[in-house]
């Protein structure tokens, strides 16, 4: 089906005490979970969702099985809150790529709940495939604010929808063809709320590596300010034509990551 490779960054930041994102880098399933809650459990939050998709990378997807195991991790995750008094009001964004196959034709299903973001870099463009679910993003859509004023508006932290909510959350999927020299990038708003798009545009379009891709973004996230967690996976379609989907994948510590 297709071959990646991959790099993974994620760091504490500069000002939290406690990094709330998690990663989940498989062979058919990539995704980035951002906690809230601080010391009411928002590592907890990521780390059940993470933990209840790993499931799925085993076998073929399609989007049905992703959206019920989301529905399945909001449960676990609301489950959560309910017995432990310390974590009541937890939640946590989503975001990231899964390969399915249609008509017998290798896709990616791209899905975000929250303001975690998926982009893409293709023939030499960036294009961001979600759409964040946030104060400041309906603001902008109403014409309230500018996309700059966005990035530094006050609520530009508050997000209208996440998982571990009642009713659950609708997951937002698009399905788009897998490209032989695409890039995808997968983040928590760490980065985004320290770099703009241009800026990442420009690190994806260097021609690194995954791996000193996903390092060198999380380094300028830090050096921007660090003002939160920021974690990122960088995917790299290197073959869109081989029999069995095989992994290069380069890790890079949740905890430290050198500025």
């Amino acid at each position: 089906m297709l071959a990646v490779e991959v790099g993974i960054a994620s760091h504490v930041g500069r000002v939290r005490e406690i990094n709330e994102d998690a990663i989940f880098a498989g062979t058919r399933l990539f995704a980035v979970a951002d906690g809230m809650g601080g010391h009411a459990a928002g590592d907890v939050a990521s780390r059940t969702v993470v933990d209840v998709l790993a499931h799925l990378d085993g076998a073929p997807l399609d989007p049905g099985a992703l959206r019920s195991r989301v529905a399945v991790a909001n449960d676990a995750v609301l489950h959560y809150g309910r017995t432990h008094p310390q974590g009541a009001g937890l939640g946590t964004t989503l975001a990231g790529i899964a390969l399915i196959t249609e008509s017998g034709v290798p896709h990616w299903a791209v899905f975000n709940i929250g303001d975690s973001r998926v982009y893409r870099l293709a023939d030499g463009t960036v294009r961001q495939l979600t759409v964040d679910h946030s104060e400041v993003e309906e603001m902008v859509s109403g014409g309230l604010i500018s996309r700059e004023e966005a990035r530094h508006h006050p609520s530009r932290h508050i997000v209208t929808r996440v998982i571990g909510e009642i009713p659950p959350p609708v997951l937002d999927l698009v399905v788009v063809p897998v490209i032989h020299g695409d890039r995808w990038l997968i983040t928590s708003d760490g980065l985004t709320s320290e770099l703009d798009d241009d800026d990442i545009a420009r690190q994806l379009g260097r021609g690194e590596s995954a791996s000193a891709t996903a390092a060198h973004l999380v380094e300028s996230a830090l050096g921007a300010g660090g003002r939160d967690n920021v974690s990122v996976i960088v995917v790299d379609v290197t073959d869109a034509e081989l029999a069995a989907l095989d992994v290069a994948q380069t890790t890079i510590p949740r905890e430290k990551v050198e500025s």
